[in-house]
């Protein structure tokens, strides 16, 4: 049996962390398990999971199976429960990781893929890659623009999506949440296309 796809969505694991900036790929992990009816639950390396078939194929069919992953360790130590993952599932990084994050060098609510290339400092990425020990993986990158004025990134990313902004916050993880899904029943690159397209 081929391996599945290993969905990973970064962010901190306490409940005061939950809406921030920063725990957008939590959220678009909960999006995920929501459509397929699941509900994660804790594992031993260290995050809440669920196995699941995503998306449909022609026909109808339910899509390919696919582990969803919400790490439980901090952001800063992500690698740790990525790698037990990848073993325990048999999953090739450079062909079956995709991980979910913010990106403040991408516009708010802009949805991005990538394979590959810098951290742009994000320490959830910098310690995937480091305990991986490469960088060849797929991220699907969720804006959340600059902070405004003199306000300190870090600071910013973990703070909660303002009133305003919920609204489109839930189109945008709605919209993730389909990007996630065409990666896994179409594969990356065709779903990169098409998001990327103009």
């Amino acid at each position: 049996m081929a391996s599945p796809w290993l969905i990973v969505g970064l962010g901190n694991p306490e409940a005061r962390y939950a809406r921030n900036r920063h725990n957008v790929g939590h959220m678009v992990i909960e999006v995920l398990a929501g459509r397929a009816g699941a509900r994660l639950s804790p594992h031993r390396a260290r995050a809440r999971l669920a196995e699941v078939r995503l998306g449909m194929l022609p026909g109808g069919a339910p899509g390919p199976r696919a582990v969803l992953a919400a790490p439980t360790s901090f952001m800063n130590v992500s690698g740790g429960p990525v790698k037990s993952l990848l073993g325990y599932y048999g999953v090739d990084p450079g062909a079956g990781l995709l991980v979910i994050h913010d990106e403040l060098d991408i516009p708010p609510h802009e949805l991005r893929l990538k394979k590959g290339g810098g951290e742009g400092g994000h320490n959830g990425l910098r310690s995937i890659s480091s305990v991986l020990g490469t960088k060849d993986y797929a991220r699907l990158r969720v804006g959340v623009g600059r902070p405004p004025g003199r306000q300190d990134p870090a600071a910013f990313v973990l703070s909660d999506f303002p009133a305003r902004e919920r609204e489109e916050l839930a189109v945008t993880l709605e919209q993730a949440a389909d990007v996630v899904e065409q990666v896994v029943a179409e594969g990356f690159e065709a779903a990169q296309q098409r998001l990327h397209a103009p």
